[in-house]
Order: C-alpha cells, then structure tokens, then sequence
C-alpha cells in the first residue's frame, strides 16, 4: 500500500463507519451490510485508486464485533461538588476534534466507552472555575497495555474544555518515554508538532491542516530528546489565566522536578498563604501521574545506577516530595494517577501530611477500574485462569526457554546472576541458543505474514530482555545483528538458502499452521482473521522483511521512539534489546515476539513482560511469547493476584465502599505474600488480614513422613469434632434446583480443634499464600475478639480417585484427583476449590442473597474472562460474595462472623505420582466471613528462603 493508497483507505473505513453507525445502534450491523456499505463508499469517494475491499471490511468487521466492559468506581465525595452537565459540555471544541480523531482509527463503540469513562473521572475532579480552595486525588486502574494514554489524552482534552489552565503530565523515568507521551499529547491534544525551539512544525494529528488554529494550546515541552522542562526557556513564559491552556510533559527525575516548582514559586505564584509559602490562585492544575505506582510513591528505598552508584535523580522519597510541593502550591489542584496493578504501592505506602509538602498521594477522593474491549489480549487470555484442572482457556502463545542456561543451571549463555561484564557464550561458542535463533525466525515469517495481510506498512517489533547491563546488552544485541546479517545473506545471495528455508519450513509447519488453527477457533467470536498464506508466497516476501530489519539497543534516549513516529508511513521493522531502560509503560509498536529471561530483579521483570499484552488487531495468532516456565508460572501469580484484588473491588463498589476502606483492604491482603517478596529489597514484615478471603493449599510436600504427620493432623480434628451433623451425600435447596456434595460434614466445631489442626499441619514455603501457623496466630486472635469461634468442616469426596477410610470410620468412595503441574521439585496444582463448595454452608435465603450481590457486582470486562466478569450474567455467587453475606449477613439472612469453614479434601497420590500406598495428600481450603474488625497478624517475608530461590532482588 502506497502513502496515498494508506489514506484513502483509512478515510473509506472511517466514512462506511460513520454509515453504519445508525444501524449499530439497532443491532442490525451484518458482515453483508458492511461489504455493501464499502462498496458505496469506495465507488463514490475514490475514483481511480485501488483499495483492498476485503481488507476494508474485515477491519469494519473487527470494529463491530467489539464488546466493552463499563468501568467501576469508589468514591468520597466530602468536600465535592457537582457541575458537569450536559449544557456544560455542548460546544467543547479539545474534546470534540480529539474524538473526530479517534473515530478515523477506531471503532465507535471504544470512542464512545472513552468519552463514557472520562466523563466519570472529569465528574470526580472539581469544577476549574469553582471559587476558593479544592483538591481532589483520584487513581486509574487499567490492565497492562489497554490504551490508558488514550484515556488521559481524552480527560487532558475535556479538562482543558472545561477550564484547567495548567496541565502537567509526569512521564515515566527515563527521555524515550517522555518523549513517547509528548507525541501522543501533540498528536491528541496540542495538535501541532513541537520543536526545540518551541514553535509549530507542522500541524499534526486533531490539528491536521490547521484545524481551530486558533485554540491551540501552549506547551512548554518538546519531542527532542532534550525537550523536557528548562527554565531558560521558560523564563519567557507569560502564564495568565485568560490564555489557552498550558501543558507540561516531564520525567518523574528529581532535578526536572526541582527546577518546574522553582519556577511555578518563582515565575507564576500570585499570592502567599498563610505560612509566606508563594502560592498559585488563579490557574487550576490538572496533574496527570502515568505509572503512579512507578517512582512517585515514596517506598524510602535507595536507588542505584547499574555501575553501583548511588541513583539520586529517581529516589523516590525525592520524587515523591517534588510532587506533593508541586501540588501544594496550587490553591485549586486534581492529581490522577493512571496504574495497572491494582496491588499499587500507592496503596501501601502511606507518608503523613506535612507542612511543606502537603497530603501524601493517596487517591483519597476516587478510584476508578477501567475495563478493556474485548480484542485486549491480556494475562487471562494468554494464560487462562486457575482452575481444578489447572489453567483453563488460554492461547497456545508462549514457547518455553531453557537453553540460555548450562546443565548446573549457574553457567552458559545467559545465567540469572552474572556479572556486568559478563560474555555470552552458548556452548563456548559466540552466538545466541537455538531458542533465540527460533525466536528471531518466527519474528521473520510473522512479519512476512502481516506484509501479505495487507500489513507491511504497519510498525513490527520483537523485544530481547534478557540482562540489565548495558554493557552485556551491547554484546547480545552484537550476536543478534550477526545472526540477522547472516539470515538475510543466505536469503538475497542463495548460500546455504535451502537449509536456513527448511529450516523455517518446519517452524512453520509445526508451529505457525497448528497455532493459527488453534487461535482461529478460539477467538472465532471476535471475527479474528488466522487465515494463514501458502508457503511460497511467504517466501516470495522474505528479501522485502530483511530490506527494512534493524537490531537495536534501546538506552533509554527519545531517539528509541522518534523513529517510530518518522517511519509512521513506511512501517518499521524492528528487533530490539532491552533491559531496565525499557521504561515501563513504553509502548513497541506491533510488538509481536519476546523473548524473556529472567534477570534479577523479578518483580521489573514481570512488569516488563507486561508491555507484550495489548492490542493485536489482525496479527494475534503470529505473537509469541518465549520465556522460562518459572516466569509463567509467576506471571500467573501476579495475574491471579491482580484479579482477586478487582473482584474484591467490585464487591466493594456495590456496598458503596470508600476508596479509603479499599486501601486498608490492599495494605492487609494476603496477595502480598505474593507480591512484597518481589519488590522488597530489604527485610520487612507485613500486618496482615484474612478476613473476607479464602486460601487454599495448592503446594504440597513430597516426604512421606510430613505426609502422614498432616493426615494424622486431619484425623485428630475429625476425631475431636464429634458426630458428624450430615454424612453421605450433603444436598443444598438451590432455586429451582439442588447442589449434593459427597462426604462428612461437622457443624459448630469449638475453634480451638481448628487451631490445633493448623498447628500440627506443614504448609509447603512455595504456597506463598499459605502459611498454617500464620492462619492459627489469626485465628487466636480473631478468637479473643469473638468471632471465628466457631467452625464448619467438611471432608469432601466425590473425586475420581481410590477409596480411603479416615480413623477407620469415615469412608470416602473416590478420593479427589488433581493433576500435578510439571517442573517444580514439589506436588504443585492449579486451583483445589470450585468456587461453589465454599457455599457449603449456606442456606438456600443467604445463597441467593450471595447470588444477588454477585450479579450486582458483575462487571463485564473481557480482559478478565472470568465467570464474574464474562459477558453473561454469573449463576452462581462468587467467592468474595458468599464471604460477605456469611459475615455480614444479608436482608432476612442474620451475620455469622463467628463462623469459618474448613475444607479438607484428600488428594490421590496416584494422581500426584506418589507412591499408591502411600497416605492421602491433605489439602485444605479455609473460607473467612468478612469482618469490621481490624486485626491483623505479623508477617515476616523471609528473604534468605527466597533468595536462595530466585536470587538477591538487587
């Protein structure tokens, strides 16, 4: 496709977009109506350029097929006001050429979710032209890569609209983000290209070919990679409350920050308040924090260079005080952090007020959860979600990775802890492992895919993230190029040809044709386009992929994104070498491959991983994802965390929670046992609560010994537990159905043989949640405040496995089975609950009240594909539902705080490759009601047994 032919494209789907809307809004959108609509507007609009139809309707067809979630929200209102009306909104000019932009590129159900979701988050900021003093803070919560500068940009466009006057956007840590958001803020917001010199280059994106010259804002950033905020230029600066708006795009750095709020003090002040501090009256600010979790929490961690030295322009203790002085010298001021983990360190680290800085960044006003469209590809997408038979539903996208280390795991080519200096080798040889070479072929058949899809003029891009050195970057991006220059000799001159197309050959056949197939049905209902070109026409298309391929070094300067935006027509082609620089939140265009290692910082790697999630309209089934299964396995955790931590949100928002309440539910939640041990660089301990949560053993022992010594513990409670009050089949009235249940349930057990069983039973260290002499301190102490007194437990049967007889009386017919997850030294399984068996002890009136606060509770967000978040309205209650009703009660349903439920399941060693005649594996699950009580438990992270795991975290 041409420069011509590209725009002329864009404006038929746009046009026949546009056509269709009405029919949208009945419903009534077809794939016949759609090819006839682009028929129409092809034969009237473009006389004599040749467009590609079928690819027209297959992007309208995309377009329409989309389904979005709404977003959540937790309030405070004290102190606020509300005035945006729709009179208010009627001839906003920012936003309205903002949206007039985005319905060119994107489908007008997501155009319209944005001005939906801004709306809600503008509406929780303050009126600009309110008198007096105000502050509002509020936090976003959006998935890893979902589009939240998009979000910003749209708020950015309705704020200025509305009457903020300075706007100041904090981007990231390093020059290639900042300048990233620059562009994206010219591009939606300012309209014009910027310059060192800070004049208009040229009029881009909402302000293409001049449009409302005359609004367009001021800004006193640039894209160059020296653009941030200077005071020599800003000296210059009149900033009145008359103008247009102002904005301000700055790295989260410690001296940039410094010199914007000496000149705020200096410059734009108009008055002292009572402590002689300069002060800004009459110009409202909107700060926007992007990855506010990054940097501007005061963790009163020290930060180092790689050379070792201390890092004081990213301290955040320094970071975080430059903000909050910033804030606190305006007397009408809105700070909104944008995140995606909803575990942020925002909520955990809290700094009290002072005079000189002000509140900490608390987002005390709102916090509010958006969802994603349903083309996001995401963590459940990839990796399915825990379940009994382990991960369920996620696409066959990611490769394991296990020759980058020598057969001691501490040698070879790229080891998790080597120096800074360190060579890599693979087999004493300079090169990369197979699985780089593999990876670095399926980059080249994916992009010589897209090219015949119509695609070749889009970005492309494969990250490398295997080391946080740059000295050691250099060298892999090194191997790299040579690997590349000799794949594209043997392609162009015809040496060793046939080989290397062999080869690929096999990549293709075995990798490429099954996955597409594979990918095709899975995401058949978002009309996905897996159809894959014959093998000879992705040869015929290789010289042209190896024509525009370049290996880079991405070192943190703008130079890593400016190429994007000049290249925006032709397409780059790009394999990129990364490490810490990789700022979290950049954004590679058409990221198709990764390839990951872990180095050693585990939570950054994580994080980092997070960018290859997103949107992949057309190309999906060609990502790949090649990686080591223990970085699996841990991005599952911080999946699943993220998720109960949502589903926790949820429930919250229905029984009108503060944002304030939410935060002391993250600060005690047991999913930071999880997460705290990845991020702590030194010893802490935690305060932690179970309330409201359900935690189940899903690691286990392999010694036969501690085996016993956990049935025998088993044994001892169902001996102390008296008669059993049901035993058989346990059947529960539900609607107009039932539930049964196979085995032996106890009710009104005293709580100190549950405590008991907790202290003779051996938790495994890797169930990082689960920790049994942690649940018995709670226990005692939840005790003493009387509730969780008294107990239901249950022995659940009803598997597919053998037969067992506990204390020679209680007889399980089928023990349950679950599969054993592979590579780890230990028994380890996916999930050990179905979520209905913690409604065991529910009657049929507090079910139903579960069942109700589920399906109100329900947030349709296709980034999460869970039962409580899928697109049908659940049928039976959630977990965090059943919780609240059993300890808060319900309508007609009185409040049992005094009850927890033990769930001991008996798990077939057979299944679990132990020996058949050996015990039974004793898994528990134990569900706490939610509780007003605050109490919490210490917990001590044990940092030598990780490190010794994973690694020192520095």
């Amino acid at each position: 496709m041409t420069e011509e032919q590209s725009k002329v494209f864009q404006r038929v789907v746009s046009v026949a977009q546009t056509f269709l809307a009405d029919a949208m809004e009945k419903g009534t959108v077809t794939p016949a109506l759609i090819a006839e609509q682009v028929d129409f507007v092809a034969g009237a609009l473009v006389q004599g350029v040749e467009i590609d139809r079928r690819a027209a309707v297959a992007e309208l067809i995309r377009r329409f097929s989309l389904w979005i979630g709404n977003a959540s929200t937790l309030a405070d209102q004290e102190g606020h006001k509300d005035w945006l009306t729709a009179a208010r909104r009627r001839d906003w000019r920012y936003w309205q050429r903002y949206r007039d932009f985005l319905e060119r590129k994107m489908s007008l159900k997501a155009v319209e979710a944005l001005d939906e979701s801004t709306n809600q988050i503008l509406e929780l900021l303050e009126d600009p032209v309110r008198e007096g003093r105000w502050d509002r803070r509020g936090l976003v919560v959006g998935h890893v890569q979902s589009g939240k500068t998009g979000n910003y940009t749209g708020l950015i466009c309705k704020a200025a609209d509305a009457g903020y006057k300075i706007i100041i956007v904090l981007a990231g840590l390093h020059n290639n983000l900042r300048s990233q958001t620059q562009i994206r803020l010219e591009e939606g917001f300012l309209g014009y290209e910027t310059s060192v010199r800070n004049d208009v280059v040229r009029f881009i994106g909402v302000g293409e070919n001049g449009r409302d010259a005359e609004i367009r804002p001021n800004c006193a950033t640039n894209r160059s990679d020296n653009g941030d905020f200077n005071t020599r230029v800003a000296r210059h600066y009149a900033i009145t409350p008359e103008q247009r708006p102002w904005l301000f795009v700055v790295k989260k750095n410690k001296t940039v920050l410094e010199r914007l709020l000496k000149w705020i003090r200096n410059q734009v002040a108009d008055a002292k308040d009572a402590d002689g501090r300069p002060i800004v009256t009459n110009l409202p600010l909107l700060l926007i924090d992007d990855e506010a979790d990054h940097a501007s929490v005061d963790t009163g961690e020290q930060l180092f260079n790689p050379d070792g030295t201390p890092d004081d322009d990213h301290q955040p203790k320094a970071i975080n005080s430059r903000i909050r002085k910033i804030l606190h010298s305006f007397a009408k001021k809105a700070y909104v952090g944008y995140t995606a983990t909803p575990f942020a360190n925002i909520f955990i680290h809290r700094r009290n007020e002072t005079k000189e800085e002000g509140p900490d960044l608390f987002p005390q006003s709102f916090i509010v959860n958006l969802s994603a469209p349903s083309n996001y590809v995401g963590p459940a997408r990839v990796f399915g979600l825990r379940s009994p038979e382990g991960r369920i539903g996620g696409l066959p996208l990611s490769r394991e990775v296990n020759d980058h280390l020598d057969e001691e795991g501490s040698g070879g080519w790229m080891p998790p802890k080597h120096p800074k200096d360190h060579v890599p080798l693979h087999d004493g040889l300079d090169e990369v492992p197979p699985s780089l070479r593999n990876a670095v072929g399926a980059f080249v058949l994916a992009c010589a895919v897209r090219i015949l899809r119509g695609q070749g003029r889009s970005h492309s891009s494969m990250l490398i993230h295997v080391t946080r050195y740059t000295a050691v970057q250099e060298e892999v991006r090194r191997q790299v190029d040579a690997l590349v220059k000799r794949f594209r000799q043997r392609i162009e001159r015809g040496f060793e040809r046939d080989d290397l197309l062999a080869e690929w050959k096999r990549l293709w056949l075995d990798d490429f044709v099954p996955t597409s197939a594979d990918i095709g049905h899975a995401l058949k209902d978002l009309e996905a386009d897996c159809d894959l070109p014959d093998w000879e026409d992705v040869v015929a298309v290789l010289p042209e992929v190896f024509g525009d391929l370049s290996v880079r070094a991405i070192n943190g300067t703008a130079g890593d994104v400016l190429d994007y935006a000049e290249r925006e027509e032709t397409g780059l082609k790009v394999i990129a070498v990364g490490g810490d620089k990789l700022a979290r939140g950049l954004t590679l265009e058409g990221l198709c491959v990764s390839y990951f290692v872990r180095t050693t910082k585990m939570y950054d790697t994580l994080m980092q991983m997070g960018r290859w999630f997103g949107y992949r309209p057309g190309y999906v089934d060609l990502c790949r994802l090649y990686t080591t299964p223990d970085l699996v396995e841990w991005f599952g955790h911080i999946a699943d965390a993220a998720e109960e931590l949502r589903q926790e949100f949820d429930t919250m928002v229905v029984t009108r929670a503060t944002p304030r309440e939410y935060g002391m539910k993250v600060q005690s939640h047991p999913v930071l046992m999880v997460t705290s041990p990845l991020k702590m660089r030194s010893a802490k301990s935690l305060q932690l609560s179970f309330s409201g949560e359900v935690l189940e053993t899903v690691a286990f022992h392999r010694d036969p010994g501690i085996l016993a010594k956990n049935l025998a513990a088993a044994e001892h409670l169902f001996e102390a537990a008296g008669v059993p009050a049901e035993a058989g089949t346990i059947t529960r009235k539900r609607g107009e159905g039932a539930q049964d249940w196979k085995g032996f349930l106890w009710k009104d057990v005293p709580a100190d043989h549950v405590i008991d069983f907790f202290g003779a039973y051996l938790t495994h260290p890797a169930a990082r949640k689960v920790n049994s002499a942690l649940l018995m301190d709670f226990i005692k102490a939840m005790v003493t405040n009387g509730e969780l007194t008294s107990w239901t437990v249950v022995l659940m049967g009803g598997g597919e496995g053998e037969p067992y007889s506990f204390c020679g009386k209680y007889s399980i017919d089928n023990m349950v089975t679950r599969k054993p997850k592979d590579g780890s030294g230990h028994y380890s399984i996916g999930r050990l609950l179905s979520p209905r068996d913690e409604s065991i002890d529910l009657g049929e009136d507090a079910w139903r009240a579960a069942l109700e606060l589920t399906i109100s509770a329900w947030t349709k967000d296709p980034a999460r594909q869970t039962d409580e978040a899928g697109k049908e309205q659940p049928k039976t209650p959630s977990g965090p539902a059943v919780r609240r009703v059993r300890g808060y009660g319900a309508e007609g349903v009185p409040a049992a705080p005094e009850r927890g439920l033990l769930l001991v399941y008996p798990l077939d060693p057979k299944t679990a490759g132990l020996p058949e005649d050996g015990p039974p594996v004793v898994a528990f699950g134990a569900s706490f009601p939610a509780s007003r009580s605050i109490t919490t438990v210490k917990y001590e992270v044990d940092h030598l047994l990780w490190e010794n795991e994973y690694g020192p975290a520095d």
